[in-house]
Parts: structure tokens; C-alpha cells; sequence
């Protein structure tokens, strides 16, 4: 474990079969397997997910790979505890339904090895429908669903009013060390779709001055699979995303959270005239779903 420059980390919970997946990805990493580690944080997890790791791990001894366990449910509990169990100056977060490009790891490496003004940074997150994207989808309702990032080819700074994806996105760990980790009342605990958690943590950092870098190539692919393509999870998820904004901007001040009121109306305006424009067009499914998440964005904010 001594003398890891870069942690990988990625939590769990009941994903066994797509850990799987995400696992047999990181085999082909260009980056030297004397440089980074591996921590998976199974977080209370019931399913087969221990057992496929310890399989995985006996066949891949070449990678220095561990499972630690986190009792606290949610994805910012077990981030947590995978920062205070890794070793790595830099940390690399994804998640447990990925596809990780081959040189994912070693453009992160290159980049804080190379630019000892960049703090953080976030990569490419592309989608992988498993059975087919949906008529009704948009690129809209796509980030929603599969947190879809592309601000293209080009390495640069965040740009104004983006941040970087909670399933690709990696720091010095001395950005933690000065500005805290995740916040765990936002973020997934078990069934529970909140997110947010790592726009809040995103912001801490912007608001401290720090440079955070946008790296095309750094690629993972999300898988989706039928199961978040359904009407019910979609209003969940729609609903929770605007209560993680409710909760977010609430624990800042009721200044902040009225602002990002008044921004829901000018989303709001936005998403009526993409709507027209999509019936127009021939896509009225699309302009549908659009409002819808909308609705359910706007009822999660004021707390429904």
C-alpha cells in the first residue's frame, strides 16, 4: 500500500453484477500498477458484492485492490471513509456502474503531476443505455438520468455554473484536508435518490479560490440499464434532485435559496419553449418529459 500516488475509490451498494462491469474496466488502465490503488466501499450492501470482489481481486493480483466497509448509509458517508482509508496524494472518485476508459487514471495522474495549480478536477461522463436510449429522452432529461457531461475536447477550466460529475471527478487530498469531504445529508443513502453532494463540495472549492479543470479524455462510460428508463424512477429522481437543491442552498441561507427560486423560474421558461420547440418537431414525447422534470424538480424545491 506505501508509496501509492493515486487512489481510485468506488462505493457501493447492492450492485454486484455492475461492480462486476466496472471492475473488469479498470484491467485494461494504462497507468502503472505500482502507482495507484483501489478501495471499494461496500456500504451495507446484501447482495453477492463481497463475494464478486473477493473473486475479482484473487484473479487480478497485479492490482493493489481492497475492500473496506462503512456501516453510515450513503454515498457521502462511504466517500468518507474511502478518503480516510486510501493512501494516494491524488484521489479519484467513480462510481459502481461504470465502463473506465483505458487511460482514465493516468490522465488524472498526468494532470496533477504536471500542474501543481489545479486542485480538482472532472472528466467525460458518457451514457451507455443498456437496451436502447427511450424515444422520450433528451439531452436534458439524459443528464438528469445518466449525469451526462461533455463540454468537449478541450482541456479548461470549469466553466461558469457547471461542475464536475459525482461518478468522475478527482483532488489533491490536500484539497480535503483543508476544505473538509462530502456532506453527508446530501448524496444517495440506500433506495433515497438525493444528490447534490458533490456540486456542494464542487463549490466549496470554486469558492475558495481553488482551479478546478475540465479533462475530455479522463472518459467513463454510465451504464443505464431499463430499470432508471421507468416513469416511477424518473419522478423519484426528478423529485429528489429538487430537494437536494432545497436542502443545499437552504443550509447556506434563505438568501441563497431564493435565489435558486427565482432560477426556477427562468428554467422554467426555458424548458416551455424547448418543449414547443420538440412538438413542433416532431418529438412530442421529448417536450413532454422535459415539463415533467420540470414539475417535479420545482414540487422537490418547495419541499414536496
Amino acid at each position: 500500500m506505501a508509496g501509492k500516488d493515486l487512489s481510485l475509490i468506488i462505493t457501493t451498494y447492492n450492485r454486484g453484477s455492475k461492480l462486476w462491469t466496472t471492475l473488469n474496466s479498470l484491467i485494461y488502465q494504462t497507468l502503472r500498477h505500482d502507482i495507484w490503488e483501489l478501495v471499494v466501499v461496500d456500504n451495507n450492501s446484501t447482495d453477492d458484492t463481497a463475494s464478486r470482489f473477493a473473486l475479482w481481486a484473487g484473479e487480478h493480483p497485479e492490482i493493489d485492490a481492497r475492500m473496506v466497509h462503512e456501516t453510515i448509509q450513503g454515498v457521502s458517508a462511504a466517500r468518507n471513509r474511502g478518503i480516510e482509508e486510501s493512501c494516494g496524494r491524488y484521489i479519484v472518485v467513480i462510481d459502481d456502474d461504470e465502463i473506465v476508459a483505458p487511460g482514465f487514471l493516468e490522465e488524472y495522474y498526468r494532470l496533477f503531476s504536471e500542474h501543481a495549480d489545479v486542485a480538482a478536477a472532472g472528466g467525460r461522463i458518457m451514457p451507455a443505455f443498456e437496451d436502447g436510449m427511450p424515444r422520450w429522452m433528451s439531452k436534458y432529461t439524459e443528464r438528469a438520468i445518466a449525469g451526462t457531461l461533455d463540454l468537449g475536447g478541450v482541456v479548461c477550466d470549469f466553466p461558469y455554473g457547471t461542475f464536475f460529475g459525482g461518478g468522475n471527478h478527482g483532488y489533491r487530498r490536500s484539497v480535503v484536508e483543508r476544505y473538509g469531504g462530502y456532506d453527508t445529508s446530501l448524496g444517495r443513502t440506500g433506495g433515497v435518490l438525493l444528490a447534490g453532494e458533490e456540486k456542494e463540495f464542487y463549490k466549496r472549492l470554486h469558492d475558495g479560490g481553488e482551479r478546478i479543470v475540465y479533462l475530455p479524455d479522463a472518459v467513463i462510460y454510465h451504464l443505464v440499464g431499463r430499470d432508471r428508463l421507468t416513469r416511477d424512477y424518473f419522478t423519484r429522481l426528478c423529485r429528489n434532485l429538487g430537494r437536494s437543491e432545497r436542502r443545499r442552498t437552504l443550509s447556506m441561507s434563505k438568501g441563497r435559496y431564493l435565489q435558486r427560486l427565482a432560477a426556477e423560474v427562468i428554467k422554467w421558461g426555458g424548458a416551455s419553449v424547448l418543449a414547443v420547440g420538440y412538438c413542433c418537431g416532431g418529438h412530442p414525447s421529448r417536450g413532454g418529459y422535459l415539463l415533467l422534470m420540470r414539475w417535479h424538480i420545482t414540487a422537490g424545491l418547495l419541499g414536496a
